[in-house]
């Protein structure tokens, strides 16, 4: 069993950075593929971000290649998103998810767990 909890989220105006967190409690997490994920009012949860912490592999949404950056510290158990260049359209609750399949990482449908959320609003 793993417990995430996400932090970090808030205001900021566009082209602002933000650092979001993830901090996983339970199995150490780098048994997992960690994802972040984001949902905007009325639209569908949407991969933003994975990383496959045995190797290192990374992969990105295409809208957010080049600004955003994920992280991890093994040390911690957490994992970090770094969002630079923000713009109003990523304006979203942000979730943070772990799996175990290392594969599919862009489906949220593949994860086991999900943190609560965390909100990022960019304004214009």
């Amino acid at each position: 069993q793993v417990q995430l909890v996400e932090s970090g989220g808030r205001l900021v105006q566009a082209g602002g950075s933000l650092r979001l967190s993830c901090a996983a409690s339970g199995r150490t997490f780098s048994s997992y593929a960690m994802g972040w994920f984001r949902q905007a009012p009325g639209k569908e949860r949407e991969f933003v971000v994975a990383l496959i912490w045995n190797g290192g592999s990374t992969y990105y949404a295409d809208s957010v290649k080049g600004r955003f950056t994920i992280s991890g510290d093994n040390a911690k158990n957490t994992v970090y998103l770094q969002m630079n260049s923000l713009k109003p359209e990523d304006t979203a609750v942000y979730y943070c998810a772990a799996q175990t399949l290392y594969s599919l990482v862009h489906h949220p449908s593949s994860y086991l767990y999900w943190g609560q959320g965390t909100q990022v609003t960019v304004s214009s």
